[in-house]
């Protein structure tokens, strides 16, 4: 024992908004781009897993490394749903193959949940997503068990229906339901 009082276990769920940069700092040269800092005052505290730049929705973040490693690490099989934005109109066949399993580049996805929903009425984004006006879009629940780079964009382009937003709403059985963007709560 080194008579350190040993520090509760605490996770922070956090809404990020659309072009924030999922850690704490920004290590690119020129502009600097809004980072987690901006949004969560929280000493200790590091994301459990990472979300695009361009994407937006839910970050867990946690004081306990071993609790950030068993969230953000694929072997332990922790879902990941998304409220998804795609091109075009995904009849069953393209929802067969997610469900199936998609072949990217660096090999077969593992077989994902999927359905088609109704738009889910959440808060404009900012910028808005591009839309023609003579391809329709459509929205897709998707659940997936592992978390490669860019992987649900990747999955949706490879089937025909390119992402056009996408938005983390849960991980495991913590959601964003009823987080603003930019707000955090503690869970």
């Amino acid at each position: 024992m080194t008579g350190e009082t040993p520090r509760k276990t605490g996770l922070i769920l956090l809404n990020k908004p659309y072009g924030v940069l999922s850690q704490f700092t920004d290590e690119r040269q020129g502009e600097p781009r809004p980072t987690l800092a901006d949004f969560v005052e929280a000493p200790g505290y590091y994301p459990a897993g990472r979300l695009d730049f361009d994407s937006e929705g839910l970050m867990v973040l946690t004081n306990d490394g071993r609790l950030q490693a068993r969230i953000a690490n694929p072997r332990f099989k922790l879902t990941k749903t998304y409220l998804v934005q795609v091109e075009g109109e995904p009849d069953d066949e393209p929802l067969r193959l997610l469900r199936k399993g998609v072949r990217l580049k660096d090999g077969v996805t593992l077989p994902a949940a999927v359905e088609r929903i109704a738009d889910p009425m959440l808060w404009p984004r900012d910028p808005p997503i591009r839309v023609r006006k003579s391809i329709p879009d459509s929205w897709l629940r998707l659940t997936i068990s592992e978390g490669r780079n860019r992987q649900v964009r990747r999955m949706t382009a490879a089937v025909g229906h390119p992402t056009l937003r996408l938005v983390r709403w849960a991980v495991g059985d913590w959601t964003i339901d009823g987080l603003p963007p930019g707000v955090w709560r503690s869970a």
